[in-house]
């Protein structure tokens, strides 16, 4: 987060739009710099798959420097290089999921978030790489591999949107975007030391998709290594779309650019561990705590916070919802001879354990999760914005499936460990990961996550703005090996 002005891929993507409208870094520059990045750091990583060819992404950035001389610009993103996360469509790259069964999945038209993104002016590079399914927050796959931890190689990216937060944090990217549906833009942001933001239910719709109306949980955000990009990115996501009737409707508000928030009067409610619920390796609690006392010593209240709820049954709750959509959307693929055979445990897992599902299941979990969000809202009332970690592992060895325990308790599923992370989904909240600190050892990066009141995302950036001007020397650091 140190820019350097002789290589342009250390530059935020505000300020990289800023030279290249003023012609003062031309797109093919920008583009050339990337690739050379790519070519050094993606080897090891593997965080963008499906890159296009080099001579065809120069071409297209030679056609964009023509469009500025001749004085069109197609947006704030014109000619910045993105990769697009591998649940999204982009014309012309597979759509793989990252799963065989869909490795020629080629799409003919860009999906919305590719589409506003273009429409914004980016020049589309590659996908980034994910978990298959997106299940579990470690991105590995049978199709293309692990991706490796931009601080760390040896350990895990997070996920899902690990491709995406490896790329940001190496500078391969200058923004990118992710999903979350259980943390999957907010764990790979805290554990590769940048933002992330899952945005309101609704806030950032997604096409295309086979059901509109129940399947809710999941969304799209940005993610950035400033919060001026994060803001900016979600503005080009955010918007109604006639096709996605729960999205919010309305002017989408403005929230770039950020006016950082004043801190004091404001209320951070930190849940911590949740009076002992959620098992927490050493050190995560205290590098969360240490980055609350910036709020504090800029002038906000931290106090102690509960959700005054029985938590387990949310989590049971939680499990049902889970593998009823996760079993509807792998039931046509497995319909397919061998499939099953190419289909990774935790996926058939879910899936198999969502066939027993009834109705009157469902809707005691429907119920169940109605009461967990007036909980929630109950919490937002008494506080500003509610804080707790963004993750209750340090990123683990690249080659476990998933973490088994922490400490002395058992993981009874492939995602216990990430269950910090489903109440901000569960109840349709705003959420931000931000940078909080490392471990002893100074060489894994950890994140703490603000849950926001409903539609709240410009309040959560204000807030982050804060905090970013305040840790100038947390920022600046980089991964080891970057110039």
């Amino acid at each position: 987060m140190s820019p350097d002005a002789s290589d342009p891929t250390d530059l935020p993507a505000h300020q990289l739009s800023r030279l290249i409208h003023a012609r003062a870094l031309s797109c093919t520059e920008l583009m050339q710099a990337t690739l050379a990045r790519i070519h050094r750091f993606n080897p090891l990583h593997n965080a963008i798959v499906n890159l296009a060819p080099d001579d065809e992404l120069l071409a297209q950035a030679r056609a964009f420097d023509a469009e500025l001389a001749e004085g069109r610009s197609r947006g704030w993103m014109h000619g910045l290089p993105q990769a697009i996360k591998d649940t999204g469509n982009a014309a012309g790259f597979p759509t793989t999921f990252g799963s065989p069964l869909l490795r020629d999945a080629v799409a003919p038209t860009d999906g919305l978030m590719a589409s506003r993104m273009k429409s914004a002016g980016c020049i589309v590079i590659g996908k980034t790489n994910m978990p298959e399914w997106g299940l579990g927050s470690h991105t590995f796959n049978a199709l293309f591999g692990p991706t490796r931890n931009a601080w760390d190689p040896a350990v895990s990216a997070g996920g899902s949107s690990g491709g995406a937060a490896v790329a940001l944090a190496l500078r391969l990217l200058s923004v990118a975007d992710g999903s979350d549906f259980m943390g999957s833009l907010r764990n790979p942001a805290g554990w590769n030391h940048v933002f992330g933001l899952r945005p309101s239910q609704g806030r950032v719709p997604f096409w295309p998709v086979t059901d509109v109306w129940v399947d809710q949980l999941g969304t799209e955000g940005p993610m950035a290594r400033c919060v001026d990009d994060l803001a900016r990115l979600l503005q080009t996501q955010s918007g109604h779309d006639a096709r996605q009737p729960l999205s919010i409707a309305g002017p989408v508000p403005a929230f770039a650019p950020v006016r950082p928030h004043a801190l004091r009067g404001l209320r951070i409610g930190w849940l911590g561990n949740l009076g002992g619920h959620l098992a927490l390796e050493p050190g995560i609690a205290e590098v969360c705590t240490q980055a609350l006392r910036v709020f504090e010593d800029g002038g906000a209240v931290v106090e102690p916070a509960a959700l005054d709820t029985d938590l387990e049954a949310v989590w049971r709750a939680w499990l049902v919802w889970r593998r009823a959509l996760t079993g509807c959307r792998l039931s046509p693929l497995l319909a397919r001879p061998g499939a099953r055979e190419q289909i990774k445990p935790e996926a058939l897992w879910e899936h198999d354990q969502s066939q027993g599902l009834t109705f009157a299941e469902f809707m005691a979990a429907s119920q169940a999760r109605s009461g967990f969000t007036q909980k929630m809202l109950a919490a937002l009332q008494r506080h500003s914005v509610l804080a707790l970690p963004v993750a209750q592992v340090w990123p683990f060895p690249v080659e476990w499936r998933w973490p088994q325990r922490i400490g002395e308790r058992v993981m009874d599923t492939y995602h216990r460990w990430m269950e910090a992370t489903l109440y901000a989904t569960f109840a349709g909240l705003p959420a931000l990961s931000l940078p909080a600190g490392f471990d002893p050892t100074g060489r894994w990066p950890m994140g703490l996550q603000l849950i926001g009141p409903p539609q709240g995302e410009a309040l959560l950036l204000q807030v982050a703005a804060a905090y970013e001007q305040r840790v100038p020397e947390l920022l600046a650091r980089c991964p080891p090996g970057l110039d």
